[in-house]
């Protein structure tokens, strides 16, 4: 039995996560990202949520949808790709979360109902660890999504998954080459 000494624990300090928390593009303490900056990260994220409203308000009412969970887990897929997306493409992580905040802001104040259904934490957790698990995440997603539509393993619903996670990525890398993030 190996008995470990008090020297392999470390204390965090009053703030870890700032302590700990990356910034590729500033710097350690070299400020706040410009208002230019602020002002297009603002844009793209409203960008993105009003195409993620778009494609609600256009799924709603296809004849193509019929499977309720199917269109509620669509949505959530949807949203967690917008939210893996602004920190893929965006280099700073203050700026990604302002893109995230407009995205957010924009889709409750375009849509209550589609803000209300679109963030379950429950299936963003899901979405969350077969992301974080690394390679092949195209597939993995979309394996997350036919099991929260109660599809698990069926080979349809996971192409399905995977397309949509795919081309909304596409959609928010666009909407960043487009407004220069």
């Amino acid at each position: 039995m190996k008995l470990y000494s008090d020297n392999d624990i470390k204390i965090a300090g009053d703030k870890p996560s700032r302590d700990i928390k990356k910034n590729s593009r500033t710097g350690v303490g070299s400020g706040a990202p410009d208002k230019a900056k602020i002002k297009a990260a603002r844009e793209w994220g409203r960008a993105v949520a009003l195409k993620f409203v778009q494609d609600a308000a256009e799924t709603a009412v296809s004849d193509e949808v019929y499977d309720c969970e199917m269109l509620i887990q669509r949505r959530m897929l949807l949203s967690f790709t917008a939210t893996v997306g602004f920190e893929q493409y965006c280099t700073d992580d203050a700026l990604s979360g302002v893109a995230q905040k407009s995205f957010i802001d924009t889709v409750k104040s375009e849509n209550e109902e589609l803000y209300r259904t679109s963030g379950d934490t429950g299936a963003y957790s899901f979405y969350y660890l077969a992301f974080r698990r690394g390679g092949e995440v195209e597939r993995r997603m979309g394996q997350t999504f036919a099991m929260l539509c109660s599809h698990d393993g069926d080979p349809i619903y996971q192409e399905l998954g995977e397309a949509l996670y795919c081309w909304f990525l596409s959609v928010v890398k666009s909407k960043a080459k487009e407004l220069n993030q």
